[in-house]
């Protein structure tokens, strides 16, 4: 597990492993969650990086005889 160390300015330095195998880049947003007791950190991606991520998701729906 990697550690990280809290600046004076309550900054951290994301690893380089970890901004590697994220995608990170400079200037990007991340959005910060806490979650029982925990701080995540999730990478924003834009719109246009996420055509297709869906990509071979099944969309069937079974329905009853009486709906169309």
């Amino acid at each position: 597990m990697t550690e990280v160390t809290v600046s004076p300015k309550y900054q951290i330095v994301i690893p380089k492993d970890v901004r590697d195998s994220m995608g990170i880049i400079p200037g990007q947003k991340v959005q910060v969650l806490t979650f029982r007791n925990r701080i995540e950190l999730i990478p924003i991606k834009p719109m246009k990086k996420m055509k297709g991520f869906l990509k071979g998701l099944d969309t069937e729906v079974n329905r009853d005889k009486d709906r169309l």
